[in-house]
């Protein structure tokens, strides 16, 4: 299956198109008719994809940060950043902060949807596949990523997905990029799981349950994995026990 030209004004509804594999051509069904046919006991359904490796074939933010910034300015982001950095994640939060600190934010954002236009052509077919067969169900979906929401967020928009909870930066009253990462934390490993629960909260309401499938490619899923009804890896790490 191919993803159909992007379109950065269309605001696909999810469950508006979708059908699942080898269901012919029933008629969709309302998000919360599904939900309440899928999850007899009032569970609703939520599909949580990570971005780089699992939805795309490869990593996308390195290469927007060079395609945004230029690779010189990359590679001394990134060596500044390693003689304070205690972690690869304040490694990642000190370099991004770095790169575009002082940068205004509109800027960011038409490079962001620039960008965007290209993903399509990265994502796995099998898993905007799984994507169509979630909306089909009514469940939510949502991109958890450690990567930039400036281009998550208008692909998410394409593909009909919910949310990207994803890497976002802090804007001053002026428009300009501060610098800091909201929440100065990259969202990966237990960020991962906080954000999705924090989002699942505003959507079913602080006390629901609800049934979660998950997907992932690497050491920075396996906290979301762990806490899915349905987790799957993807990639190399296919076929593993979650």
């Amino acid at each position: 299956m191919t993803v159909g030209p992007f379109d950065p004004a269309a605001n696909a509804r999810p469950g508006a198109d979708a059908q699942p594999a080898g269901h012919g051509e029933a008629a969709p069904r309302t998000v919360a008719a599904a939900q309440a046919e899928a999850t007899g006991a009032g569970r609703p359904g939520l599909a949580a994809f990570d971005f780089d490796g699992t939805l795309a074939r490869r990593d996308t933010l390195v290469p927007f940060l060079r395609e945004t910034r230029g690779t010189a300015r990359v590679v001394y982001a990134l060596a500044r950043a390693a003689v304070r950095a205690r972690d690869r994640d304040a490694l990642k939060v000190a370099a991004i902060g770095h790169l575009f600190r002082g940068l205004p934010a509109d800027v960011l954002d038409r490079r962001g949807r620039a960008y965007a236009v290209m993903l399509p052509d990265l994502l796995r077919p099998e898993m905007v596949e799984r994507l169509r067969w979630h909306r089909h169900e009514g469940h939510a979906v949502v991109i958890v990523s450690a990567s930039l929401g400036v281009y998550l967020r208008p692909l998410a928009e394409h593909l009909g997905i919910d949310a990207a909870l994803a890497v976002e930066l802090v804007r001053d009253g002026d428009g300009l990029l501060t610098g800091s990462v909201v929440g100065d934390l990259n969202t990966r490993g237990p960020e991962k799981v906080a954000r999705l629960r924090a989002w699942a909260a505003e959507r079913f309401g602080p006390a629901a349950t609800f049934e979660l499938w998950a997907y992932g490619d690497s050491a920075g899923d396996e906290q979301m994995l762990a806490l899915a009804d349905h987790p799957t890896w993807v990639g190399g790490r296919a076929g593993r026990p979650a």
